[in-house]
């Protein structure tokens, strides 16, 4: 199976088997574990009528390469998990709020801003095929969740991305230190992708080219700069906080 991949972890886990059982394909469990979350993964896979194998905590490090995996780990079909921007788009019932990542490759970071994006309701996460991180296990883990939640879409050109995106009347918004306005003085409100650039590199010249605007986020203390996760729940916090005093977003 072209599409299989290993996912560890209970957050992990435990999504596929709430919100869609049917990608997996077999789950392992250490057999040392008879707390209440081995458990409630053993039940609710035996009712959805996917195979659990109890095996022993060195079969558990083989399949994750030493991974932190819980006690547990499985094996999915993946291909379920291609969806379209306009997919997406179609199916709204505010307006869009989306993340796009220019360039980021490291799997922590993109896990982590995969999370933040599920906590902040964002309704996808769009990265270049060639200049970014793809769906593994240590992402899947350090998303608790949340790579099994937000559609993670790649395309194979960022800028035409953009584009039809700014033709579907969604605002571009570009994150950099040389901005036009800053994070507390925008309205983000309306239909808007956040655009954020790669770790230590920021947006390449074309994608910044494509933003409607340049926005950039107050600092306060000392720092010069953020982590790319950390810049992305704050943007993303910021334009939930204004839909909800506005009665748009979801509470």
């Amino acid at each position: 199976m072209s599409n299989k991949r290993l996912i560890h972890g209970f957050h992990a886990v435990n999504a596929r088997l709430w919100q869609n059982p049917k990608s997996l394909i077999e789950i392992y469990l250490g057999n040392g574990r008879q707390d209440e979350r081995a458990r409630a993964v053993a039940e609710r896979a035996q009712a959805e009528g996917v195979k659990v194998h109890l095996v022993d905590k060195a079969r558990l490090d083989s399949l994750t390469g030493n991974a932190r995996h819980q006690g547990v780990a499985a094996w999915i079909d993946a291909s379920h998990q291609f969806v379209s921007v306009e997919d997406v788009l179609e199916n709204l019932q505010e307006p869009p709020l989306l993340l796009i990542l220019d360039g980021v490759t490291d799997p922590h970071n993109l896990g982590a801003c995969l999370r933040v994006a599920d906590a902040m309701g964002a309704h996808a996460v769009i990265a270049p095929k060639d200049r970014a991180a793809s769906i593994n296990a240590t992402v899947s883990k350090v998303a608790c969740g949340a790579a099994e939640s937000v559609p993670y879409i790649m395309v194979t050109n960022l800028a035409r991305t953009l584009r039809d995106l700014k033709d579907a009347g969604i605002w571009i918004a570009g994150t950099t230190m040389e901005a036009d306005t800053d994070l507390f003085h925008f309205d983000q409100r309306g239909p808007l992708a956040w655009v954020m650039g790669a770790e230590g590199e920021g947006m390449r010249r074309l994608t910044r080219e494509h933003c409607d605007v340049l926005v950039s986020i107050p600092m306060f203390g000392t720092v010069e700069s953020l982590n790319v996760s950390v810049s992305s729940g704050m943007v993303l916090a910021e334009s939930r906080r204004q839909r909800v005093l506005a009665g748009e977003g979801r509470t």
